[in-house]
């Protein structure tokens, strides 16, 4: 008899041990095709490459507005000498009229 019963005792515990690892694959199986799914269904991949693809554009972008930037300070310089060169010469000229009006007298 108690042959008997081990012998039946492994026999379960064997399809037991079967039954589980049917369920583990059917388990992993199934969360695999969920996480397809989730994927496809979100898009993911897609926004994210999109992303970087718009960020390194934007990396040029703002290469160039760095670029204007510094153009533009440079020619800001450029117009305070010439306003400051303006300035002089309007100086220079009322001192010019006045030595004309001086000597018109």
């Amino acid at each position: 008899m108690a042959s008997a019963s081990t012998t039946s005792a492994r026999f379960l515990f064997a399809d037991s041990k079967s039954r589980l690892a049917d369920r583990v694959q059917v388990n992993v199986r199934n969360i695999t095709a969920v996480a397809r799914q989730v994927t496809r269904g979100s898009k993911s991949q897609e926004i994210l490459m999109h992303s970087a693809r718009n960020f390194a554009a934007q990396e040029g972008l703002i290469e160039n507005s760095e670029n204007n930037l510094k153009k533009l300070q440079l020619l800001c310089a450029h117009l305070n000498v010439q306003q400051d060169v303006l300035h002089r010469r309007a100086v220079q000229l009322e001192e010019v009229k006045e030595q004309v009006q001086a000597m018109q007298r």
